[in-house]
């Protein structure tokens, strides 16, 4: 477990997205941001798995990761101020994140596959929404990582919804790729150590002015 998961707690974290929401609402960020909310219990859960000298990979929504891998609040909290939300990268506490959809899923490959060639006792664990779980980069990422057999955990947040379109939709179904399929079928089909929760979000996506769908 990470030194940070000890610390905190659900109220931590949402005490957190609440000040990056004061902040945003007051006009002191001046970039997106994206909060988390509705998953505390969820993630903490996960981050007891994970140690301190593992990689984590995160999306656009990335501050309960980036407090949990051990980043410092007032380190993460000037970052956002200074627009750098999705962004967070630190070599220090192994952590990186992406706003591109599916950006991270071959990088963390080829992280693993480093730590696998030079024998390092290192796992890294990625987590993407559900509209990237749908995409093929990811069936690709976890085909490879799993006949490869590299140390990668796959973590899909499933909030039923890519900004504001309902994920479900787009791709004309319910449930992922076929009828009862679910992300976890296709980890074990590759080998691979995938795991999926949802959770529905508290905050919504700001900026849009309108649900947008493809149906």
């Amino acid at each position: 477990m990470t030194i940070a998961a000890h610390k905190f707690m659900k109220q931590d974290l949402m005490a957190f997205e609440g000040r990056v929401k004061e902040a945003f609402l007051a006009q002191q960020i001046h970039a997106p941001v994206h909060l988390s909310g509705g998953n505390e219990r969820d993630v903490l859960e996960l981050f007891k798995q994970i140690r301190p000298h593992d990689w984590v990979f995160s999306t656009w929504r990335n501050h309960y990761h980036a407090l949990l891998k051990g980043i410092p609040a007032e380190e993460l909290f000037q970052a956002i101020l200074e627009g750098r939300s999705m962004y967070i990268v630190s070599k220090e506490h192994k952590f990186i994140c992406s706003s591109i959809v599916g950006g991270i899923l071959p990088i963390a490959c080829g992280v693993a596959l480093g730590a696998q060639r030079r024998g390092l006792d290192e796992r890294v664990w990625v987590f993407c929404g559900d509209m990237a779980a749908e995409t093929g980069i990811f069936l690709e990422a976890v085909k490879y990582a799993g006949r490869h057999k590299l140390p990668v955990t796959w973590v899909i947040e499933d909030n039923g919804v890519s900004t504001n379109t309902p994920t479900q939709e787009v791709w004309g179904q319910k449930g992922y790729y076929w009828p009862r399929i679910t992300p976890e079928h296709i980890g074990r089909a590759y080998g691979a150590d995938v795991r999926c929760y949802k959770y529905e979000r508290i905050f919504p996506h700001t900026g849009v002015g309108q649900w947008v769908t493809f149906g």
